[in-house]
């Protein structure tokens, strides 16, 4: 087995155990036997813990932004049904079997106190989030693209929470509810940035 077969079969394990179980509760030789590597394999592709929670973090930072840019592209009811297309998305994933809501929000929660490096990958997957979010919104009349967008975005982070934390099955449908009424507002002329603190 080369380097490149052992390092994607260890951040297979990884992913599927890190965001099952969480990152403190899984050690390194239960990772080399879900991997099916050798202990020195593993440290040869990881030398360390931290390495490969960031490597699996960045990885599903790819995939998981991938996954949801696939669908709104194949499902979007033209421009102004993209942004609302990514909550119909979350309700896919929401009823997937493991599903255990932001791996980002969970990592950061364990070890954020103690991990610069994985409170960095989480902030840079939500700022891509809400990168992405505004090249949405954009495509409709909205005057503060990154204002509305950070709304849609903490909107997507409470349906995840409250579909992980409560097990509510409709929050993507409640979420999208309150997105399109956002939306709504931005596309009339009202501000997504709300009234000005005085």
């Amino acid at each position: 087995m080369d380097l490149d077969e052992a390092r994607t079969r260890i951040l297979d394990a990884a992913e599927q155990l890190f965001y099952d179980r969480g990152i403190q509760a899984v050690g390194m030789d239960e990772l080399r036997a879900a991997a099916g590597v050798s202990l020195k394999r593993l440290y040869q592709c990881f030398p360390a813990k931290h390495d490969l929670v960031e490597a699996y973090l960045r990885r599903r930072d790819t995939r998981w932004r991938t996954a949801l840019a696939e669908y709104v592209d194949a499902h979007a009811d033209g421009p102004a049904g993209r942004p609302l297309a990514v909550f119909d998305w979350l309700g896919e994933w929401f009823a997937e079997d493991g599903f255990r809501g932001c791996a980002f929000v969970n990592a950061y929660g364990e070890l954020g106190a103690t991990s610069d490096r994985v409170g960095r990958v989480a902030r840079e997957h939500k700022e891509a989030l809400v990168g992405y979010v505004a090249g949405l919104v954009q495509g409709g009349p909205v005057g503060e693209p990154e204002a509305l967008a950070r709304q849609l975005v903490l909107l997507i982070d409470g349906a995840i929470a409250g579909a992980a934390l409560m097990g509510e099955p409709a929050a993507a449908r409640q979420a999208r509810t309150a997105a399109a009424v956002l939306l709504e507002t931005a596309g009339s002329g009202g501000s997504a940035g709300g009234a000005q603190r005085k």
